[in-house]
């Protein structure tokens, strides 16, 4: 089954066409009417003939839906519609692997059951799994890394659904200092990161962006000024070149980051990888590299690997490591006053 966006919205453009009895639907028809169904839901409108073409050739096929479509002639000219009247896409009976795909989906969001402001979930997924027979096993064959104590996890479901209708918000923050900031927000994107929830937003006071953790959100608060959309950036790549949720400030460039981990470590890095610019160096030495601005984020990362990571560029990352290391090791290992001084 069609697994690209614009595919799917035209296919349904067409399946509304085909079965549209009163009016005939030609070629230069059928291209319009996806073309103003991609401009409604993408602000693109470019499709071509042999796109159209090649969508009805899938449509009529058995990884389609085998639509029963008819071409009738009118003059020099042909119009489709369906054989039958009441034949659409949309009451097709799922194949096996939309129900396995379908299956898959419930069980993944069926972990988020019970979270603070996901009642709603109970709803839907009762409902699919009603509407399609499938009631999953009593056992649970999948767990996710959450904590269902997170301080602040009651706003995502609020901050999602005002990201998703273009809702300004005034949010009160509160910092790690106890700074309480109350500030107008055009929520945009949420992310996750090291099982933190973040909101990325147009701050007004600043005319920036502003990240914000969601465990640092005491209050959200609804306005009614209008909404300024987000024209700038494309947050599906806005993380490419970062470890993490924190933009360094914009003189710090993308760096080639050198690491050599230990034998023992070295296998799980590679394995999973830290970013996804990594590439092993040297597999005998143990040293691969990444291509990222270097942040807070990328420190702490490097030093929860304790002894296993030497950095051996750029160098101010690894003076900067090294720093961090010793002002650790005097905590576990103070100065002792030598008992000899004084004699």
């Amino acid at each position: 089954m069609p697994q690209n966006k614009n595919a799917v919205i035209r296919y349904q453009a067409l399946d509304r066409c085909f079965s549209d009895f009163r009016h005939r639907y030609y070629m230069d028809d059928l291209i319009d009417a996806c073309a103003e169904a991609l401009m409604e839901y993408t602000g693109y409108d470019s499709v071509s003939r042999r796109t159209v073409f090649d969508d009805i050739t899938f449509m009529e096929s058995n990884q389609g839906w085998s639509i029963p479509l008819e071409r009738l002639k009118d003059g020099k000219k042909v119009y489709y519609r369906y054989k039958y009247r009441d034949f659409s896409i949309n009451k097709q009976e799922l194949t096996a692997e939309e129900l396995s795909q379908l299956r898959t989906t419930i069980l993944t969001i069926s972990r988020y059951r019970g979270l603070p402001s996901n009642e709603w979930l109970e709803d839907v997924i009762s409902n699919l799994e009603y509407r399609f027979h499938l009631k999953p096993k009593s056992e649970n064959v999948l767990s996710f890394e959450q904590n269902q104590r997170l301080k602040g996890i009651e706003h995502l479901s609020p901050l999602i659904d005002a990201a998703t209708n273009k809702q300004t918000l005034e949010i009160t923050y509160r910092s790690f200092d106890e700074q309480e900031n109350v500030w107008t927000i055009y929520p945009y994107f949420l992310k996750q990161y090291n099982n933190r929830w973040f909101l990325f937003g147009l701050n007004a006071q600043f005319n920036s962006i502003s990240n914000l953790p969601l465990d640092r959100i005491e209050r959200i608060k609804h306005t009614d000024l209008p909404f300024i959309e987000n024209k700038e950036i494309d947050f599906e790549t806005y993380f490419d070149d970062i470890v993490g949720v924190t933009k360094p400030k914009p003189d710090v460039k993308v760096e080639t980051v050198t690491l050599k981990f230990d034998k023992k470590r070295f296998p799980y890095i590679v394995s999973k990888p830290i970013h996804h610019t990594q590439e092993v160096a040297d597999e005998e030495s143990g040293i691969l590299s990444i291509k990222v601005r270097p942040n807070k984020e990328l420190e702490a990362l490097l030093l929860s690997f304790g002894p296993q990571v030497e950095v051996l560029s750029p160098e101010p990352l690894r003076q900067q490591i090294a720093k961090k290391n010793a002002e650790n090791l005097k905590i576990y290992f103070p100065v002792q006053l030598d008992c000899t001084d004084g004699l």
